[in-house]
């Protein structure tokens, strides 16, 4: 493994970063985007109450921004684990940038269906937003499926249980997300407040809030 890497330091090492870096840029994007579908009041006289109706446009920027937000925080952790990158984990990435650069689309559609729709709208919506963010979950699980079976990546081949039990947190988004769209088909409102609380749940079980085991506080295996 040592000798591995050695060999491997200046080609696929180096690269790791540069998906780091590209990843990051792709990050800022979609979360630059999302402040797009804000709107400045344009009529004469309405300002305040043009400012108030915006409420569901503010609350799914809000969730939407925390979302991307977690993601970031969530693939800096991956990141700290891996030592070395291939055309496979590659492409895994490529499928988690996917999935939320194209968030800023489906915030933008809550935001006009609870301002201007009716129940369908809102509906549709909410079960259009909540496929994205089912995605964006069966997209971490690709990768943490992928690292726990391929520890010549890793920095440390422990971290293969690491990236195994993350798995468990993917399939709780998937999960979660799929009820969120089940659930606004009868009531939007429900739907939208599984996705509102999705955020929450992957930020208070992200790797960098957990204590770590006795295996992690070992050097090499430090949470950053």
């Amino acid at each position: 493994m040592a000798e591995l890497r050695a060999g491997a330091s200046r080609g696929p090492f180096a690269e790791s970063g540069r998906v780091e870096a590209f990843s990051d840029g792709v990050f800022a994007v979609a979360i630059t985007l999302l402040v797009l579908d804000l709107r400045a009041p344009a009529r004469r006289g309405m300002a305040l109450h043009d400012l108030l109706a915006q409420w569901p446009g503010y609350l799914a920027y809000l969730v939407s921004f925390a979302y991307v937000g977690v993601i970031w925080v969530n693939h800096h952790q991956l990141f700290t684990r891996i030592a070395l990158v291939n055309a496979g984990l590659l492409w895994r990435n490529l499928a988690l940038l996917l999935t939320t650069s194209v968030l800023p689309f489906p915030t933008a559609v809550i935001s006009s269906a609870f301002q201007f729709g009716d129940r369908a709208d809102e509906s549709a919506a909410v079960a259009f937003y909540a496929a994205v963010g089912a995605m964006a979950a069966a997209a971490w699980l690709l990768l943490f499926h992928y690292l726990s079976r391929t520890p010549r990546l890793l920095e440390d081949e422990t971290h293969t249980a690491f990236f195994a039990r993350e798995r468990h947190r993917a399939v709780a988004g998937v999960t979660l997300y799929a009820a969120s769209g089940l659930c606004a088909t009868w009531y939007p409102v429900a739907g939208l407040a599984i996705a509102c609380v999705l955020p929450v749940f992957y930020g208070a079980t992200s790797a960098g809030l957990r204590s770590p085991g006795p295996a992690q506080n070992m050097p090499g295996n430090l949470l950053l």
